[in-house]
């Protein structure tokens, strides 16, 4: 199969290789999925990049945990009529050395999620770690029906599907977005309101809709929220956090500990199965009935993974960056 892949840490242009490996074939409990688009996360470069840890945990890494294709091979213990079957695959390279950047991937056959007929391919072959972590950001602490909400980030592929995930669970939905521009857009995209984030009257917005304090803040910029947070959260309120813009932000203590704020630091690797379980099972439905979309902003060819890593790394494309395994379009379903 062509794969890529790398043997050390460093940047993309230098560590990555596309080349032919052998075929996978799934062992007992797996599936083998042909491997339509390969989502591509700034997490799968912080993998590359050593920064989860300095030595490589094993010699031989295919990036990425996220991927969509079609079952075409199942080992001893899984029901043969999954095969052909359209899925999405979610921490593909959580734990293990091969992920979804290669024409073939094999996974345990519950990380291999029924996709409803009607759904791109390509558009759930990012789902699956932001999608995950945002269902864990909004249901950590139990349902939020009725409660208000803030996400950060709001159009970013996580703060997509926290808005998408926290208006299906009946919450009131805040979304802060970088720009005036974006406020139609976040709106469209589910929210009940949205905010500038960085208009310096922000806080003051925020309270105008929640006179009392919000509930919870999904953040993806601790260092440079966290004031905001402290201010526009109610007493008991909760912070879950799935990004920080600073490696080392100051925690101010006394101010949340006299709020009794709860704080939620999520790594994607270590959910509980039965959360992830049901995250999947929420976002497909939420798939299904189109209220979850995030724009695919750039595509590449396998062999031009490097610039893939660099866009999702960057920022620089808004939406879902993906490998598409297929690029001369020979699919009838994409």
């Amino acid at each position: 199969m062509r794969a890529a892949w790398y043997e050390r840490h460093g940047p993309a242009h230098m560590v990555l290789t596309v080349g032919t490996m052998a075929t996978l074939r799934p062992s007992p409990g797996e599936v083998r999925v042909k491997i339509a688009f390969s989502g591509v996360h700034h997490w799968d470069a912080a993998k590359r990049h050593g920064r989860r840890g300095p030595a490589m945990t094993f010699p031989r890494v295919i990036p990425h945990d996220d991927g969509a294709g079609v079952i075409d091979a199942v080992g001893r213990g899984v029901d043969a009529r999954r095969l052909g079957q359209r899925v999405w695959v979610y921490l593909a390279q959580s734990y293990r050395p091969f992920g979804t950047a290669a024409e073939y991937a094999v996974v345990p056959a519950v990380q291999a999620v029924p996709l409803p007929e009607g759904v791109p391919l390509e558009q759930a072959a990012g789902m699956g770690v932001p999608g995950i972590v945002a269902h864990r950001a909004i249901f950590e602490d139990g349902p939020v029906d009725g409660r208000l909400v803030v996400v950060t980030g709001a159009l970013g592929a996580v703060g997509r599907a926290a808005v998408t995930l926290a208006r299906r669970g009946g919450a009131v939905v805040i979304a802060a977005v970088g720009g005036p521009s974006l406020l139609e857009t976040a709106l469209a995209a589910g929210a009940h309101y949205a905010v500038v984030a960085s208009c310096g009257r922000v806080t003051d917005r925020i309270r105008a809709i929640a006179p009392h304090g919000v509930d919870r803040v999904v953040e993806g910029a601790f260092g440079a929220n966290l004031a905001v947070d402290l201010e526009i959260l109610a007493h008991g309120g909760t912070i879950a956090i799935h990004s920080s813009d600073r490696a080392h932000p100051a925690i101010p203590y006394r101010r949340l500990a006299d709020k009794n704020i709860t704080v939620h630091f999520l790594g994607h690797d270590d959910f509980p199965d039965e959360a992830n379980r049901q995250a999947t099972a929420d976002l497909t439905a939420a798939l299904r009935d189109g209220d979850l979309w995030c724009p695919v902003a750039a595509r590449f060819p396998l062999d031009r993974i490097a610039e893939a890593h660099a866009a999702a790394e960057t920022g620089s494309a808004p939406g879902h960056v993906v490998l598409d395994l297929d690029p001369a379009g020979s699919r009838q379903d994409r």
